[in-house]
């Protein structure tokens, strides 16, 4: 059983010895443990650092790609490097390295595909009251989108097993927290939270530069992928809701002309007829994009399954090579 611990990291050559002296060294039921950083084009001496500190894999991106890309890149390298759980921590010492155990332990235990670790976000010190707030609110969000219980949407503390991180596309170039959850819900991945502690905050979130901001990226990608992964649901909602309300106007309408006073009222049946017809059309679009859905679906099974072809040829070539 091998074990990746990959690191996203830029511009973290201050707090990055401290993340990598807190990770474990052995785990029961793990044999081997190794760290990936992957630097996302530092300006600084990240990469260096992590030569200097030993780490097993160090992966350079020529410029800054974002926390998304850069996670990706991660996950693929993993991945070709064997790892049968890959976890996910952060550079800047945000997580414990010793609760990398209890991370893992439900994988280990075959009783999950991915684990987050829970922050407990409604009682963090460093986070403000209208923070704390937000956090919880768009985790109730993100978990009615997923349609799973969801207690810390943005944790980025996780563990991933080997099956779950061949079938995870991340499309996102903001962030792969909220994404990955939503697909593991519309893939049926058993997700599972576990406790976590967090160390003292050791410098503002890039992520989260302003509050207006930060609502408005995760509005829009709770939207988009809610969207893509179940298009039949919000477009027939919305579709209903017009004719709904098309049929109300339909009836004020008729009411009126039954009493003798129709012709005062003939734009609220203009406004119905405009909006039955509109809401059909939704519902047509909601079939559409449900077909494009199911053949995305069959898309992402041949890549899965070119990936692990891919990921197992290298692995077979790297044993037949050892065994020269």
């Amino acid at each position: 059983m091998k074990l990746i611990i990959q690191i996203p990291a830029y511009n973290e050559e201050a707090t990055l010895p401290q993340t990598l002296r807190d990770l474990p060294r052995s785990i029961p039921g793990v044999d081997e443990i190794e760290v990936l950083v992957v630097d996302d084009g530092s300006t600084d001496r990240t990469a260096q650092v992590a030569e200097e500190l030993g780490v097993d894999h160090i992966v350079r991106l020529k410029q800054n790609q974002g926390l998304a890309a850069a996670f990706t890149v991660g996950l693929e390298t993993a991945l070709r490097l064997g790892a049968d759980i890959i976890v996910n921590t952060d550079a800047d010492n945000q997580y414990r390295g010793e609760d990398i155990v209890r991370l893992v332990q439900p994988l280990l235990e075959g009783r999950a595909d991915i684990v987050v670790g829970d922050r407990g976000v409604a009682a963090l010190e460093h986070f403000s009251p209208i923070k704390r707030l937000l956090q919880q609110w768009g985790s109730w969000v993100v978990g009615r989108a997923a349609g799973i219980p969801i207690p810390d949407a943005t944790s980025g503390f996780r563990a991933f097993t080997r099956e779950a991180a061949l079938r995870l596309t991340v499309l996102s170039e903001y962030t792969y927290t909220l994404e990955t959850l939503i697909q593991a819900g519309a893939r049926r991945m058993k997700v599972v939270y576990v406790p976590v502690r967090t160390n003292p905050q050791t410098r503002p979130s890039r992520l989260i530069r302003s509050i207006p901001s930060f609502l408005a990226l995760s509005a829009v990608t709770i939207l988009r992928f809610y969207t893509m992964y179940r298009p039949l649901r919000v477009f027939t909602t919305i579709g209903g809701i017009l004719i709904a309300g098309g049929v109300a106007l339909g009836l004020r309408f008729l009411y009126f002309y039954l009493v003798g006073r129709g012709m005062g009222h003939v734009q609220s049946l203009i406004l119905a007829a405009i909006l039955t017809i509109v809401g059909f059309q939704v519902c047509l679009i909601g079939l559409m994009a449900e077909l494009v859905r199911l053949n995305r679906k069959m898309l992402e099974e041949i890549l899965y399954r070119v990936r692990r072809m891919e990921f197992e040829e290298v692995e077979s070539s790297k044993q037949e090579a050892v065994g020269e």
